[in-house]
């Protein structure tokens, strides 16, 4: 059931932590894989050691998902080099702003809106005729803990996250007829370049472990299998869902 040969798997923000944690274990499962991120040496790299596994196939394809003109060529030559697409993982975002929302710029609450919501919109748009004439697909898309809670230092990315949940339900309602299946994937506090800010500090990083019942923080292969699970038909009957996965942080949310 969780056999994913002869499926094509489009993922972005994949060169390197979670997003190659996942495109990995997509190709370890028998797909191929398209990865995609702004830098191509890095998805060169990325693509080499997944190939080198000798399961699925990865295709480095570079990308800045803030224009919706590489998106569309994203999607184009995907389409080219591996034929129509099974599986989204949008995993790409940013957080160009750290501080209260009451003062923000404008051009950052733009960029992180536009990056975390608009272009996974865009992105879903693109894709959803390939799976609508195959009756079958499913497209995730990388939430976090933070949609789930107010903060004084990262509140608009949180928003931005919550909002993502709310276009993934959306979604999910307005596909489901079409054998689309829409799921956000909201991590907690994962060990990445992304999140070294709030990790990287001995005592920090020990007080965070002391509030996680795991007592540890996440590790980017601890997403793997879940992309696995919402790709493949295990997965079959489930849509519009928000998983967390936190080392039971947010249990109680």
């Amino acid at each position: 059931m969780f056999d994913l040969t002869g499926k094509v798997a489009l993922l972005t923000g994949a060169s390197k932590g979670m997003g190659l944690a996942m495109a990995t274990g997509l190709a370890q499962h028998g797909a191929t894989v398209v990865i995609s991120a702004r830098k191509l040496d890095q998805l060169e790299t990325a693509a080499a050691g997944i190939n080198a596994l000798g399961l699925g196939k990865a295709i480095p394809i570079a990308c800045n998902i803030g224009y919706e003109d590489q998106l569309q060529a994203l999607v184009d030559q995907t389409h080219a080099v591996a034929g129509p697409i099974d599986i989204v993982v949008g995993n790409a975002g940013v957080n160009p702003y750290y501080g209260p929302t009451s003062e923000i710029p404008n051009d950052a609450y733009q960029k992180t809106m536009n990056a975390n919501v608009l272009s996974n919109l865009w992105l879903a748009r693109m894709v959803a005729p390939d799976m609508v004439a195959k009756g079958a697909g499913s497209m995730m898309f990388t939430s976090s803990v933070g949609a789930f809670k107010p903060s004084v230092k990262l509140g608009t990315y949180g928003m931005s996250k919550l909002a993502l949940i709310g276009l993934v339900r959306n979604l999910a309602i307005e596909f489901g007829p079409s054998g689309i299946r829409f799921n956000a994937i909201c991590p907690g506090l994962v060990k990445t370049d992304f999140a070294r800010e709030l990790w990287d500090n001995p005592e920090v990083e020990d007080r965070i472990k002391k509030e996680i019942p795991l007592r540890r923080l996440g590790e980017s292969d601890d997403f793997a299998g879940l992309a696995v699970y919402l790709a493949s038909d295990a997965s079959r009957y489930m849509t519009g869902q928000a998983l967390t996965v936190c080392g039971g942080s947010n249990m109680w949310t």
